[in-house]
This record gives structure tokens, sequence and C-alpha cells, in this order.
């Protein structure tokens, strides 16, 4: 009988849990790449292999190797950085990297322009600010995200507990890891080498794709509970977390052309107490091993193993492996997805004194660097060697300075006015827009993203400005590809990349996050872009009812028909 298992199936299984030959193809210095298995297999230590694009038909012209070096995610649970880690993280950007530090979509940061000479002593610069990379990518559970910045509440604290619990129960426990990066040597986090090199939960294929976990305290649906595998939804009853409500089956990545692949919003499956959810977790993760499609790829995400199964059939297993079942869901209310931008104070201090002060900074699709007139990666690192916050990443690519006193509120304002950060954002669409990187680095891209989405924000606020919208909080996310790493699916306006220069345009999700997008236009540019939205931009303020969002609008405007289920993603689509 043929095994018509995916390849990287087989790579996994021969791979001497997550080793290959990386440790050897990183002495070969005839070459900047590894060997093809190993591109695999270095993606489940937080590393993916990319060439520069921009340069890829010179060299090519000249016979040279691809401009080759490497992507590298961190795994931060919670996204939380002490102000020593946030140097060390700032002077690996410089050392080793391309000079900036990229927050994801994820809350963590990415490196780019690593090249392999320099991977091992970058694997060992992270381990030695008491942080590492295992997980991050490859197809085990990936960093964990809980809502932004644990020090806002008790309960956003009890949260970002849960995720680090999440994550440190998911993690492989392989020794390759160590073995390769950190020649063996004993390290402080959890990333060791277990008994006998053992895997209890993911054994030797481990996952059939990658697995998100994400845990939430309404209102503020900020991680986007719907787009991942697994959420938990904080339960408060008198500011003390009672339990969580259970979502499974979100996902956003897709195939152009492909009406069997399609994004999917979570399902909530019922409430556990506080002290079952992490059994939940690894009960839902051995479900989707065992039953997951292992032979294509592109179906092996778990909303299509409970598409294929059933939401019931999935339930009850995983009831089965816990012992117990699920109790009904209780109430609750997602307001947005977005961060406030800003300064807060601790929510639920008993005293004044207690009422620390907390700064979301947004950062333009995460990439924190300098530029003339704007030194926002100085300007944080500055802050950072005073050691008066913390930082915490969050799940719309900026970042939170936390815990500050108001004796330093002035001395943080006075830094960023120095390098020339406002604190300010110009628009409601660009306080809530979001990207991937895509080119020159990402080796899926068909368009661009990040280098993109910022002008054409712009041109969009004119059109906002007409309409008396500035201020107003409207959702726009882009993606360079159908993947939707920065959840376009999810975006009031959602822009996926088809070819260069040309987008599929979504509308009418909704601002909560809970419903996805439906395909409006095909193929458009820039012009084309600004050209449909402009007009449904001055409609929308002239016919919105009280409290209506964007998303919501286009529904009801019959712009598009709202998406009810992720496999009717493509059900219904009327091309302008």
């Amino acid at each position: 009988m043929t095994d018509k298992r995916s390849k990287n199936e087989f790579i996994k299984e021969q791979s001497h849990q997550l080793r290959g030959t990386l440790a050897e193809g990183l002495l070969k210095v005839e070459t900047g790449a590894i060997a093809e298995d190993d591109q695999q297999l270095i993606k489940f230590h937080g590393s993916y292999i990319q060439d520069d694009r921009d340069v890829r038909g010179e060299r090519g012209k000249k016979k040279l190797e691809k401009a080759y070096s490497f992507m590298i995610r961190l795994r931060i649970p919670g996204g939380v950085v002490t102000p020593k880690q946030w140097i060390g993280l700032d002077t690996i950007a410089s050392t080793y990297a391309n000079g900036t530090m990229r927050l994801t979509t994820r809350e963590t940061f990415q490196y780019h322009g690593v090249i392999k000479s320099n991977l091992k002593r970058t694997m060992q610069a992270f381990n030695a600010i008491c942080l590492d990379t295992l997980a991050a990518c490859g197809d085990v559970n990936r960093n964990v995200m809980t809502a932004a910045n644990p020090y806002l509440s008790k309960a956003h604290r009890q949260a970002y507990d849960l995720g680090k619990a999440v994550s440190e129960h998911l993690l492989p426990r392989t020794g390759a890891y160590h073995e390769i990066w950190l020649d063996g040597e004993k390290v402080e986090d959890v990333s060791r080498p277990a008994k006998k090199d053992e895997e209890p939960i993911y054994g030797v294929h481990y996952l059939p794709r990658k697995f998100k976990v994400v845990v939430a305290v309404p209102p503020d649906n900020d991680v986007d509970i719907y787009a991942h595998d697994l959420g938990y939804i904080a339960v408060i009853e008198k500011g003390e977390i009672v339990g969580w409500n259970v979502t499974i089956g979100g996902g956003m990545g897709m195939t152009h052309g492909d009406v069997n692949t399609f994004p999917r919003a979570a399902d909530l499956i019922g409430f556990c107490k506080p002290e079952q959810a992490i059994a939940v977790a690894e009960s839902v993760v051995t479900v989707q091993r065992d039953w997951g499609n292992r032979e294509n790829r592109a179906r092996a995400r778990l909303k299509y193993t409970i598409e294929d199964r059933g939401l019931d059939n999935f339930r009850e297993e995983v009831e089965k492996r816990l012992g117990f079942k699920f109790e009904k869901p209780r109430p609750f209310k997602f307001a947005g997805t977005g961060d406030k931008i800003g300064w807060r104070q601790t929510l639920d201090a008993k005293k004044a004194s207690d009422k620390a002060w907390h700064l979301t900074l947004f950062v333009e699709n995460g990439r924190i660097k300098d530029k003339p007139g704007y030194a926002l990666r100085s300007a944080l690192r500055e802050i950072a060697e005073l050691g008066i916050c913390d930082f915490v990443c969050s799940a719309n690519q900026n970042v939170i300075l936390a815990n500050i006193s108001a004796k330093a509120k002035p001395k943080i304002e006075a830094i960023f006015k120095a390098h020339g950060v406002s604190l300010d954002v110009s628009s409601g669409l660009r306080r809530n827009a979001m990207s991937c990187v895509a080119l020159p680095t990402c080796g899926l891209a068909l368009a661009e993203a990040e280098r993109f989405l910022p002008d054409l924000v712009t041109a969009l606020e004119e059109s906002l400005d007409r309409a008396g919208l500035k201020d107003d909080d409207i959702v726009i996310r882009m993606t360079g590809c159908p993947n939707g790493c920065a959840r376009p699916y999810l975006a009031e306006v959602g822009l996926v990349g088809r070819n260069p220069g040309l987008y599929n345009l979504y509308l009418g999700a909704a601002f909560n996050g809970s419903r996805l997008s439906k395909l409006y236009a095909q193929d458009v540019d820039k012009q084309r872009i600004v050209s449909l939205l402009e007009p449904l931009f001055i409609a929308y303020s002239k016919e919105r009812e009280d409290g209506e969002h964007f998303g919501d609008f286009a529904i009801r405007s019959g712009a598009v028909k709202a998406t009810t289920a992720g496999n009717q993603f493509h059900a219904d689509v009327k091309l302008v």
C-alpha cells in the first residue's frame, strides 16, 4: 500500500527529533544555504531561510548564489521583555541582523538578514538574555499570545500566567535545540534535553501543521481570538477569572484559486475551570495530532480537521481524552480588536498610588528602526537603559511601555520628542493598520505589504478626510500572499497580494473580530483601491446608524454579503 503522506512527514520522521543534518550544514562555508530537508527542520528551531528578492535577478545574471540569509523568530509567550532583555535584543539587531527589530503579529520579535555564519552566534546571544526561539515556527504550538499588558489588571496577569503555562507545557522536549545552537550546555529555559529525547505530546511526527493558542480578556479582542486554533476567553466575576470559554478551529491561510482552502473563524465549544485549562490544551493538540490531515498540507490545519470530522465529533473526542465534559459557555462581549494607543493606568488598583501608567506606542507595521527625523529604535533603547519600565509586544505590532511611575512619564515623553517620535497617530485607519513583511525577504510573497501599506493609508486618509472620518477607527490589514499572517480576512478592509502591485480587496469583517470578510474586488492596484473605497467611506459617513462600524455597513449597504462560516467564504461573491 502506497504511503500517501506529504514529504514533510517523512522529513520529520527521519530527522532524529529535529536534528537532521543542521549541525553539519552550519559548518559548510561554501554556501550560504542549508540542505533542503534541513530548511524544513530549522523552522522548528525558530528560523526560516530566505533570500533578498530585490537582488535575486541581478545575482542570477552573474551566476551567483542567491543572497541567502535567515529570519529568526523569538518565542516570548505574552510578549513581555525586561529592560535588560530589550537592550540585548537591540544590540543583536545591529550585531547580527539588518539593524531593525520587527514586531510580529504574534507578540514577539523576528530578525531579518542573519547570515549562516552568524546563525549560531545569534541564537547564543538570545540565550544569554534568557530568551529562545524553540518552536517559534514549525509544525508545533507556536508563540502563545495573551491579552496585551499583564500589568493592566489582575485578570490580565492571570491570562498571561495561563499563556506562559500553556507555552511551556506544549514545548517540544527534544534536546536538538540545545545541542545544535548552545553546544550542549544547560540553559535556563525549558528548551533543555528531555529524558531519552521522548516527545510525550508530539511523538516523532509532531503536528500535521502549525498550531496557535491565544488568551483574551474581554471586552478587548486584541489577540484576534477567532483567528486561532485554540483560544481561551476570560470569564471574570468580581475581578477574578473564574474560568475560560474555549474556542477552537480558527485559521487564516488559504490558496488563491482553491475553494477547498479558506479562512475560518473559531467556534465556541464550552467553558472550563482554571485548573482544567492546561489539560484542555493538551487534549485539543493530541486530537489534532491524531486526526489531522498528513497527506495534504494545504488541508492540514485544525480548522479543516473540524470541517471534515465535524465540530461535535471533535469536541466529544477531546472530552473523552479529558475525562470530563465542557460546561456551557458563559456570557461575554468583545468590543474591538485594536490596541488602545496612548497612556492608560492600571485598571483595578485599590489605591491611587498603585495606579501605574502604561504607554501603548503605535509602531507602523511593527518595524522598529531609525530613520532621519524619526529615531524610534534609539528612543526605545534610551528608555530601556533607564530601567524604568518593562516592554510588552502587542498582537497588533505595537509596543507597550508598562509599569511607569507618574514621575517618569514626562521623562519618557521628552525622550520620544527629542527623537522625533510622536505619541499621536495620523488617523483611526492608520491606528488600526497591520501588514506582514512580504517583499523582499518572504519567499511566499506575491506582492508588497509592509513597504506599500503606509503609502496606501496616506492616500486613503485623504478620502477619509473628505468623508469626515479621519478619527474613526476602521481596521485595515494587508498581506503579500493569501497565507494571511496579518489576519486580513478579519479586517474591515482586507488586502491580499495576487501579483506585483495587484491585490484582492475584501470587505465586511466585524470590527470585534467575530466575522470574516468577503471578496469585493480582484486584482486592484493602488489607484483602484482608493477609487473603490472613497465612495464607500462617503456613504458610510452619511448613512451609518448609531454605533455602526464600517464592516457592518459594508454588508447592510449591499457592498458584500455576510460570510456566515469559513466554508462560505468563497460563496455569494459578486465582484465590482
